[in-house]
């Protein structure tokens, strides 16, 4: 069944009429959670704890928590406690089984129709945004991908990750809508002037955290879904795509 998404706050609800950029998360909101990809990031990040310091599977999971509590991500930990090098853990918390995604030609087509630039801003790596875009068929709808590296690995919510983004890509927080699957990443966007948008998964997940699956009803939330290509059908001035096979 359908999870019920409360109604944004009273107060006036910005549209999307003015939007000219469309920023996106990756992981959880451009592909569905029970696509079941995230929980293998994260098992692959508790086995990378438990070689890394030799220990059991129990204590690199609470390790693990600890460091994404902290620092954000647990590669931030490891960076700021233990100087690794991020390389290597990247690679091998992204090497995942993509089978478990199918293509999303809904989304791709509404995705396309959107007027204006579509970025990608992710606390994952470039590869891993190439991979899982690629699969769900929309990478060519995006005009580029800000991950990790780009953030000098300071993840988001962390404001200086946001300005260095619309720094680099000359984006107008004014002018745009952020998409993201944690209410706390849409608190700066939201302060920053973006229209903000909350994607929930249609089910709870066992696997997350419960806090961070929560229908949010805030003043930085200004809409929320468990759809993203029929929001983005419903709620968005999508353009008409001109149909130019057969065209002389």
């Amino acid at each position: 069944m359908t999870r019920h998404v409360p109604p944004p706050p009273a107060s006036a609800t910005p549209g999307f009429d003015h939007v000219e950029t469309w920023i996106f998360d990756l992981d959880n909101t451009l592909y569905p959670a029970h696509a079941q990809l995230w929980p293998q990031v994260d098992q692959r990040i508790t086995l990378f704890l438990a070689d890394m310091f030799g220990i059991d599977g129990i204590s690199a999971r609470a390790l693990q928590k600890y460091y994404y509590g902290r620092y954000g991500t647990t590669l931030k930990g490891l960076m700021d406690e233990h100087a690794i090098e991020p390389a290597d853990f990247l690679d091998f918390a992204h090497q995942i089984d993509l089978s478990l995604l199918d293509p999303d030609p809904a989304l791709g087509a509404a995705i396309e129709k959107l007027p204006g630039r579509k970025l990608i801003l992710t606390n994952g790596s470039r590869q891993h945004a190439e991979n899982v875009a690629g699969k769900l068929g929309i990478r060519d709808h995006f005009e580029e991908i800000f991950d990790i590296v780009a953030a000098d690995f300071v993840p988001k919510p962390e404001a200086r990750t946001y300005e260095k983004f619309l720094a680099l890509h000359g984006v107008d927080p004014r002018k745009s809508a952020m998409f993201e699957d944690l209410a706390k990443n849409l608190v700066v966007p939201a302060a920053l002037g973006m229209t903000t948008v909350l994607v929930l998964p249609k089910t709870f997940d066992l696997y997350r955290e419960a806090e961070e699956q929560e229908a949010v009803v805030a003043p930085y939330i200004h809409h929320s879904t468990v759809d993203l290509a029929d929001f983005l059908r419903t709620n968005t001035p999508l353009r008409e795509i001109e149909a130019v096979a057969g065209a002389a």
